[in-house]
């Protein structure tokens, strides 16, 4: 139960994160140990911060209890494209930021609501590193996110699953 609650921290820090990573872009923030580099290496570490978080949450997975979905799945959907406008919303949000108090108050807030509402899960980073996000929909007509990195096609060909939250399963 440890291990899914630091889980959970560690997807809604990798879900909000984007909109640290613009700011600090956005600002000209720099690491002090590379200062004998060009700036745009420190923009290059804090991209690279967001897919390091996303890579470990990938690695810690396999700490999460095995599930499968409970209620005979109907229908499989890729959803994909339906979270590129949240991912788009935290440049959108970062942009006008122009304090650091102001940044961290904006954080604060996305990532409670982040971790609290955690109905479904979507980080646009896991798409580079190969995942596709899909829609479940059961016999009783819930719809569950399903994170795999295997092409499904039909209900069929569920993976064997790790359970994330209610609502959204990751293979293994």
């Amino acid at each position: 139960m440890a291990m899914q609650w630091i889980y959970r921290l560690l997807l809604a820090f990798n879900e909000t994160s984007l909109i640290l990573v613009v700011f600090f872009i956005k600002e000209q923030y720099y690491f002090c140990f590379l200062d004998k580099f060009p700036i745009w290496v420190s923009y290059i570490v804090w991209i690279l911060l967001p897919v390091v978080t996303t890579g470990t949450s990938l690695i810690l997975k396999r700490f999460l209890r095995d599930d499968s979905i409970e209620k005979q799945p109907l229908d499989i959907r890729r959803a994909n494209n339906s979270f590129l406008s949240s991912s788009l919303l935290y440049f959108a949000v970062a942009f006008p930021i122009s304090t650091t108090e102001l940044l961290w108050f904006a954080y604060f807030i996305l990532f409670v609501f982040s971790f609290f509402s955690q109905a479904i899960y979507f980080n646009s980073i896991y798409l580079i590193f190969g995942y596709k996000f899909y829609y479940v929909t059961t016999a009783d007509n819930v719809k569950i996110l399903l994170v795999s990195k295997k092409k499904i096609k039909t209900t069929k060909e569920l993976p064997k699953l790790k359970r994330i939250n209610d609502l959204t399963f990751i293979d293994v």
